[in-house]
Formats: C-alpha cells, sequence, structure tokens
C-alpha cells in the first residue's frame, strides 16, 4: 500500500505524505485522534485490541469502521487488530504497517485506560491483579509500541506522542486511581528516556496529559463510577470536561512540524485541573 496524493493542505500542521500510527484508535479519544491526523493529511493504521470497539459505549461512525471514515476523508487508512500487550504480536504487526503503507513516521499511543474498579483504587487498596493489569494496558502497551516502531522512524526522522493523564501530576483529591497515576508517570519518564536517547537520531517523544475527558466509555460510566460527575467540575478552571477533539488537537501539534523543537515535554490538556510544573 503506497501512500496517497492529496490536494494541499494551508496550514503549517500539514501531515500530507506522511503515515502515522494510532493506537486505541477503534473509539473514543483515539479515534479522535486519527481523524485528526488523517484530517492534516495523513494515512492512518488504526491499531486495536477490537476493532469495532465503538459499539461496546453506542459511539456512532459515521462509516462502518474508523479506518472506512478516514478513507472518506480521500486518505489511506487500515485496521490492524492485535493484543497489544503481547510483544511478539506488536512486533509483526508493525512490521505488516511498514510493509502496507510503505513508511511510518507518526506513533500515538492512545491506547490504555483507567479500567479496573474504582473502589478499589487507593494506594492503601489496590490489589496486585489491578496493578499489574494497569501497568500492563497502559505502560507496557507503550513500550511495546515505542520499540516496535523505532526502526521504522529511524528512516523518516518520525515522532512519538505517548499519553500520561492529570493523575500522574497531582494525585485525585481523594487519593483513588493510584496505579492509575504511577502507572501514567511511568509513561511520561519512558517519554523522556526515549527523547534522550533518540533525539541524536531525529525522533521526537512527548507526552500529552489529559484531564477528565468525556468520550462515550466516560459518559457511560460517570454515574457508577463516581468520576466526570458534576461534583469534578469544580476542580476545572474552565469548568467544563475536556472532550475527544480537545485532545485531538494537542496530539497534531506534536506530531506535526509546528512542534520541531519541542522533544521530552509534557503537555496538559485538563482545563487548568493540574497546575503545577510538569
Amino acid at each position: 500500500m503506497k501512500t496517497s496524493e492529496s490536494p494541499s493542505i494551508s496550514s503549517a500542521y500539514s501531515l500530507i505524505g506522511r503515515v502515522a500510527v494510532v493506537t486505541g484508535a477503534a473509539r473514543g479519544i483515539g479515534r479522535a485522534c486519527a481523524l485528526r491526523l488523517a484530517a492534516a493529511g495523513a494515512d492512518v493504521a488504526i491499531v486495536d485490541r477490537d476493532l469495532q470497539g465503538a459499539a461496546q459505549y453506542g459511539e456512532i461512525l459515521t462509516q462502518a469502521s474508523v479506518s472506512a471514515e478516514i478513507q472518506a476523508l480521500g486518505r489511506l487508512s487500515k485496521g490492524y487488530e492485535v493484543d497489544l500487550i503481547d510483544r511478539a504480536s506488536v512486533n509483526e504487526i508493525f512490521e505488516q504497517i511498514s510493509a502496507d503503507f510503505g513508511r511510518i513516521d507518526i506513533l500515538v499511543n492512545m491506547a490504555g485506560g483507567a479500567i479496573t474498579p474504582i473502589e478499589r483504587s487507593k494506594a492503601s487498596l489496590v490489589p496486585d491483579h489491578d496493578i499489574n493489569l494497569i501497568l500492563d494496558v497502559n505502560l507496557r502497551t507503550t513500550i511495546n509500541c515505542s520499540q516496535a516502531v523505532i526502526p521504522a522512524l529511524r528512516k523518516t526522522s518520525g515522532t512519538i506522542v505517548n499519553v500520561s493523564a492529570a493523575s500522574a501530576i497531582a494525585a485525585l483529591p481523594d487519593g483513588a486511581l493510584s496505579h492509575y497515576g504511577f502507572a501514567k508517570m511511568a509513561v511520561l519518564q519512558y517519554t523522556r528516556s526515549l527523547a534522550t536517547e533518540l533525539g541524536p537520531d531525529g525522533i521526537r517523544a512527548n507526552c500529552i496529559s489529559p484531564g477528565i475527558t468525556y468520550s462515550a466509555r466516560i459518559a457511560e460510566q460517570a454515574q457508577e463510577r463516581n468520576l466526570g460527575t458534576d461534583k469534578d467540575l469544580t476542580n476545572i478552571p474552565l469548568r467544563r470536561f475536556g472532550t475527544p477533539d480537545d485532545i485531538s488537537k494537542a496530539v497534531e501539534f506534536l506530531a506535526s512540524d509546528m512542534s520541531a523543537y519541542v522533544t521530552g515535554q509534557c503537555l496538559s490538556v485538563c482545563g487548568g485541573s493540574v497546575i503545577t510544573p510538569n
């Protein structure tokens, strides 16, 4: 599969001629990022453990799949279903993407989440099973995909965008999601290590740190998990929750040449809920 040719995009953010890989892209924030990068001109590989994952939370697509949505924008796209915790499978998928698209310029490690029960997530309570799962889903997947893509990025002087979290920078007021916070802090430190190591190769690595983002999953689970409810708005100076589109704009900035001299940094996208040095 060769990259597509497209009309010129009059924007400093243009990604025409580039290939992006977005993990966790079958729904939610990952989908928003994939669509935004495609709108900027990139061809996009959709990587997820379940390519039909949007239906689980009632998220409505405009086409049969996210890849089809991107194709409707005039870009090339293909979906790859894989368990990102399995290193061997990840290596195979990235080799396949390189063969299918001819190159990789951008990796967005969006796969992850606070998926374990919130009621047992405080530091004094969280069990080993939950810790191991959160580390696997958030840190291990980021490491596996980053290591798998680096040979391709060395050929293109590409860029990696990882995802930390507001809870990695400042603990939640009640101490919940402790293991999610330290897993995402590890992602941030891993990103800094990548930036230091790979800068001489022309590869940039940065992080975004979202606050509560009102995806379809968060909306469905807000009352049950007591997260993303009206009480949380009082901790956000902008007095609204983030949207997947808010996050995708930050990803577009870090993926594009607008951030060409930015590496090893973490950009908080949280409406001001965390106002501390990163």
